[in-house]
C-alpha cells in the first residue's frame, strides 16, 4: 500500500492529497507552463498516480481552481437554515461570506491561483464559469424565497447577480494586494457595503432592514470577541 493510499483512507487525508496535488500543479504552471504541464506531471509532483489525481479533479483546469462545490455547498446550507423572517440583505451577506473562507485559508496559495488564472485564458475561462455557478445559485434560492411576491423573480435575479458582483469585486481586490491576513476585514467591510445597493424589502420587512449594515458588523464583531 502506497503513502497516498494510506493518506486517502481518512478525510484528513483526503484533504492533504487535494492540497498536494494543488499546490504541485500552481508550481509546474508556474514555472514549467501551463500548456507544457500535463496531468501525469502534477501526479508526480505530488507523489500519486494517475488515476488518484483523477479521484480528484476531473482535469488540470480544476485542480488549479478553489473547492467551489465546498463554496455552493456552504450558501445552500445558509439558505436552506435561514429563519424565513430573517432579511434578504443580512442573508445574502452570511451566504456570500462563507466563501472567504475558501481563500483565507490558504493566503499564499489563493493569491498564486488569482494570478496564474489572470495569465492563462482557459483558467480565466473556466474561474467565469465557476463564478456563474454562483449566481445561479443564488438566484435559485432567492426565487423560492421570493415565490408569490410581485416581480419575485426580477428581483431575485438582480439580488443574486449583485451579491456575486460585489463579492467577486472585494474578493480579487484583496487578492491582487498580496492576500495578506490583515486585510481581509476590510475585504468583507466592502462586500457589505452591497446591503446599500440591493433591491428594497417588501414592507413587512422594512423595520427590521433598518440599520442591518451596522447590526450586522457587531454581530460579526461579537463572534470574533468569542473566538
Amino acid at each position: 500500500m502506497t503513502g497516498a493510499t494510506r493518506r486517502g483512507r481518512s478525510p484528513e487525508g483526503r484533504a492533504e492529497v487535494r492540497r498536494d496535488l494543488v499546490a504541485a500543479a500552481v508550481r509546474l504552471f508556474r514555472t514549467r507552463g501551463y500548456e507544457e504541464t500535463t496531468v501525469d506531471d502534477i501526479a508526480a509532483a505530488a507523489g500519486v498516480g494517475r488515476r488518484t489525481f483523477f479521484r480528484y479533479f476531473p482535469s488540470k483546469e480544476d485542480a488549479i481552481s478553489p473547492d467551489h462545490e465546498v463554496g455552493l455547498a456552504r450558501i445552500a446550507e445558509v439558505f436552506a437554515t435561514a429563519h424565513p423572517t430573517e432579511p434578504t440583505a443580512m442573508l445574502v451577506v452570511r451566504a456570500g461570506e462563507t466563501v472567504f473562507q475558501l481563500y483565507a485559508d490558504d493566503p499564499e496559495l489563493s493569491v498564486e491561483r488569482f494570478r496564474l488564472t489572470h495569465e492563462v485564458a482557459a483558467l480565466r475561462d473556466r474561474e467565469s464559469a465557476r463564478v456563474d455557478h454562483y449566481r445561479r445559485l443564488f438566484t435559485r434560492r432567492l426565487r423560492e424565497r421570493f415565490a408569490g411576491e410581485p416581480d419575485g423573480d426580477l428581483r431575485a435575479a438582480v439580488t443574486g447577480a449583485a451579491v456575486v458582483a460585489a463579492h467577486n469585486l472585494a474578493l480579487r481586490a484583496w487578492l491582487a494586494s498580496g492576500g495578506r491576513p490583515d486585510q481581509l476585514d476590510d475585504c468583507r467591510a466592502r462586500f457589505r457595503k452591497v446591503v446599500d445597493m440591493l433591491p428594497g424589502e417588501p414592507a413587512r420587512e422594512e423595520p427590521a432592514l433598518q440599520g442591518v449594515t451596522e447590526r450586522l458588523e457587531a454581530a460579526v464583531a461579537r463572534l470574533e470577541r468569542r473566538a
